[in-house]
């Protein structure tokens, strides 16, 4: 059972230039430059809405699961140069609403519908990390006309057809010699806001802005991270059931899309990791663990540019889930090459 936000999110008013939040008496400011407003999407169900302002096209930014829109507090105000730039929080998570149900492609895909309406955005481009993959996917579908474009961030990855759930997949990946099923990741250090950003440094993922720690973990008043408060596990399981396998056939705009995890091929694999294989039979397993792996990812791609041929696909080896945070040039430059070829 996760707890109450242990912070106040006051109103756009007062976050205009930066705002505050309090946990539990600790003042702490959080300096991206933002309004907050809340959005009411469906009876009861109000969604929290960054705003950074910026010029040029609207553009709305969607998270991964388990996230805040606090995560692109650093990200989106370096694109307020080409584009208005929006956030939100979806339903579940954060200040938004948190009802029991919902939470499956459509209505998520609803909700965001609902604030483009009542923000009365024209053509707005639309920015999906993770799981939000199916939010453009339904949007995309539905509502072409809509829309500007869409842009998957490492959200190509299909929650129907997916390596996790595959008996054959996991076997051979069972059978990884332990060098090459990759070093487990330093743990998370607690101790400070500011030692758990290092600790994803040293992770390679990509350190999320505190703004966003804050929002997901309780603060302690010794200044160390308490529970996980975003939301809660029935939400997560909610949101996993109700995804579907993509269907790109509908799409009418153009797409951007990136990839940070990048399978490598099986020699290059082993080259990285300094890695002789034992045997021949060794070797054999590795290469059928490689194939397979590179089957679903290509797969996933085909599936997007088999009905939008003209897709771009920016591949960022080694970028990892969160390429916006570890690859962040890369990542904006490509989109404001993106934003200025559309109509």
């Amino acid at each position: 059972m996760t707890r109450q936000l242990s912070f106040v999110i006051l109103s756009s008013a007062l976050l205009s230039d930066g705002g505050f939040a309090v946990a539990q008496g600790i003042e702490w400011r959080d300096p991206s430059r933002h309004s907050v407003r809340f959005v009411t999407v469906d009876r009861d169900v109000r969604l929290e809405v960054l705003d950074w302002g910026g010029t040029g096209r609207p553009m709305v930014l969607l998270t991964g699961s388990g996230l805040t829109a606090h995560i692109y507090d650093e990200f989106a105000q370096k694109l307020t140069d080409c584009c208005h730039v929006y956030a939100l929080t979806r339903r579940g998570f954060g200040p938004s609403s948190h009802p029991d149900a919902g939470y499956d492609d459509q209505r998520l895909a609803d909700d965001v519908l609902a604030v483009v309406d009542q923000l009365k955005l024209v053509k707005p481009v639309l920015v999906g990390h993770s799981m939000a993959g199916g939010e453009l996917t339904t949007l995309g579908s539905q509502h072409s006309d809509r829309l500007g474009g869409l842009v998957y961030v490492e959200a190509l990855g299909d929650p129907r057809d997916n390596m996790s759930v595959d008996p054959e997949w996991m076997r051979l990946l069972q059978k990884l010699p332990p060098g090459l099923q990759g070093a487990p990741p330093l743990p998370p250090d607690y101790s400070s806001f500011a030692a758990y950003r290092a600790r994803q440094t040293r992770n390679d993922q990509g350190a999320f802005p505190e703004s966003e720690l804050r929002q997901l973990f309780e603060a302690i008043p010794d200044g160390s991270m308490g529970r996980y408060q975003a939301s809660t596990d029935a939400i997560n399981i909610a949101i996993g059931a109700g995804q579907k396998k993509r269907d790109y056939s509908k799409i009418r705009v153009p797409v951007l899309a990136f990839r940070g995890q990048v399978p490598r091929p099986v020699d290059e694999e082993l080259r990285a990791r300094g890695y002789q294989p034992k045997s021949a039979e060794e070797r054999a397993d590795i290469e059928a663990f490689n194939r397979a792996t590179a089957a679903y990812f290509d797969r996933w791609v085909s599936n997007l540019k088999s009905s939008v041929p003209g897709a771009r696909v920016v591949d960022l080896p080694d970028g990892g889930h969160y390429v916006f945070l570890t690859r962040e040039a890369e990542v904006l430059r490509e989109i404001r090459t993106f934003v200025a070829q559309l109509r």
